[in-house]
């Protein structure tokens, strides 16, 4: 179990276990869950020897989603990054700044710490 989460990424973000997973494919349980993962929501699911194990997450447990590009972080509920907006209109036009911050929210982006519009 502990060599499935050393990774620190899960395969996806489901409700549904999926109908084929190799040993050691980490998935975070959503609601409402289903068939084999039926009250384990908000858990972390591990395939391990054929059979659904399950994690339940502590405070601060950050994980990369695969399957969306990006971190979720459990702070009493799992939580993922919400996709700004990108800098533009206002009354002064400052291109350099706008260019600046627009740089720094693709950068969280690419490190999957910030979701895509």
């Amino acid at each position: 179990m502990l060599d499935a989460l050393h990774a620190r990424a899960i395969t996806a973000s489901q409700a549904t276990p999926p109908a084929a997973a190799p040993d050691g494919a980490c998935y975070r349980v959503t609601s409402p869950a289903s068939g084999a993962w039926v009250g384990k929501e908000g858990a972390i699911a591990i395939r391990i020897n054929g059979g659904w194990h399950f994690v339940m997450p502590s405070e601060g447990l950050a994980l990369f989603d695969r399957t969306i590009g990006r971190s979720v972080v459990f702070r009493n509920q799992w939580q993922v990054a919400p996709a700004p907006a990108l800098a533009a209109g206002g009354t002064v036009v400052d291109v350099q700044a706008r260019a600046a911050i627009n740089a720094v929210i693709e950068a969280l982006r690419n490190a999957g710490l910030l979701g895509t519009p």
